[in-house]
């Protein structure tokens, strides 16, 4: 689920393995490319951590960050 806090949607993935949060980082990045809206996010091992703000607003969440949000959850 995500979290809407400190002007940001923030959401922890864990996964199996490595390369299963690695391939999913994987497809957030092509989604996010095409979208022209990077997420700033970590991974350690089997964890991914997404933080999502729009810095051309101001670094607050916007519909674009709920919208990128929306579209890496159909990832799952």
């Amino acid at each position: 689920m995500w979290k809407e806090e400190n002007n940001s949607l923030t959401r922890v993935f864990k996964f199996k393995d490595f390369s299963e949060a690695f391939a999913f980082m994987t497809r957030v990045a092509l989604i996010a490319e095409k979208m022209n809206h990077h997420p700033n996010w970590s991974n350690v091992y089997n964890t991914v951590t997404i933080s999502l703000s729009t810095h051309d607003a101001g670094n607050k969440v916007t519909d674009l960050d709920r919208k990128l949000a929306h579209a890496i959850d159909t990832l799952l």
